[in-house]
């Protein structure tokens, strides 16, 4: 069951609540926001109770993605950025810590058809890299530096995944990039530009473990162990893998369900996640989009208003009994 949900988006009778990310203080974990993408009007923060504390009307965001404690020369050291779809890019955000405000920083075009996905990464030798991953699923990825103050994309790798495709996850301790073809596979590719198209099935479709499309992906650490989370969409579940050592570890599945007077989660999209403590939840949480909220725990008959489920990490630990 969730723990807690935020409130719906604004934008009503529409598919538009999508993708969320979630920042924690690394010095006081109970300072904690969750981004989370309208793709009809722009990028919305929310407290881990699921309040609105900030809603930035900056358009038609897709995919959302962060990166803090950065320490690159010019760029802030918490960057926010999520795909334009009608742009054609990045747009930026920086967060002031001090008063958990986010402001706009810039925009960066990445060509590609239209975007969809969205993931950072970064690299060993300390670079912030996008990826862009288009609707027709062709891929850029760009490196990003400042200049005179704002943000600057210069593109190092552009590919073709094959068909349509749109979340994807960067893990930066391994190097790895994993992009969800929704209808074909899971794909595990290198960041590094130098190893080209090269790619590993993590899992391909049909299949028992995942329902097409394939959608948001995450990536959760708990220790010395990566977890790979993937929304199977189709049937309103999530698939988990161990991915820190060369082979990815089949986990199971699980769905979350009405309880706690909150409705169930069903036709996932966009799905974040982060290990350790946040907030009350002692060993981390995953944030998913839920295509038809409804009161309480009654079953969505129609989709009027779409939001956010906050589910406690442990308890999908325990169901899947985790080791």
């Amino acid at each position: 069951m969730a723990a807690a949900e935020t409130q719906a988006v604004a934008t009503k009778a529409l598919d538009s609540a999508d993708d969320p990310e979630i920042w924690v203080d690394a010095r006081d974990s109970r300072r904690a926001l969750i981004y989370a993408t309208d793709k009809k009007a722009g990028l919305y923060v929310y407290d881990l109770d699921g309040k609105q504390v900030q809603f930035l009307p900056v358009g038609p965001m897709n995919n959302v993605d962060l990166r803090s404690g950065l320490a690159i020369a010019g760029l802030p050291e918490t960057v926010i950025a999520a795909s334009d779809r009608v742009k054609g890019g990045a747009a930026l955000f920086r967060l002031d810590p001090a008063i958990l405000q986010t402001t706009s920083w810039g925009f960066v075009p990445m060509p590609t058809s239209e975007p969809y996905g969205f993931c950072m990464g970064v690299t060993k030798d300390n670079q912030l890299t996008f990826v862009m991953v288009g609707k027709a699923g062709d891929v850029t990825q760009s490196v990003i530096t400042s200049e005179n103050g704002q943000p600057k994309a210069s593109i190092v790798r552009q590919f073709a995944v094959g068909t349509q495709s749109e979340g994807c996850v960067v893990d930066d301790a391994t190097g790895r990039l994993y992009i969800a073809e929704e209808n074909v596979a899971l794909w595990q590719y290198g960041l590094d530009p130098a190893s080209g198209t090269a790619r590993m099935a993590v899992e391909t479709l049909p299949s028992q473990k995942l329902v097409a499309d394939i959608e948001g992906l995450t990536l959760l650490r708990e220790g010395a162990h990566t977890f790979l989370i993937a929304s199977s969409q189709g049937d309103s579940a999530f698939a988990v893998w161990r991915v820190e050592g060369e082979t990815p570890a089949y986990q199971g599945r699980f769905s979350v369900y009405a309880g706690n007077g909150i409705d169930a989660v069903t036709g996932t999209d966009g799905v974040a996640a982060m290990g350790g403590q946040v907030g009350p939840y002692g060993k981390g949480v995953v944030v998913m989009q839920d295509d038809s909220d409804t009161d309480g725990e009654t079953p969505a008959t129609s989709r009027q208003r779409q939001n956010f489920k906050i589910v406690d990490w442990n308890e999908i630990v325990k169901a899947l009994k985790i080791q």
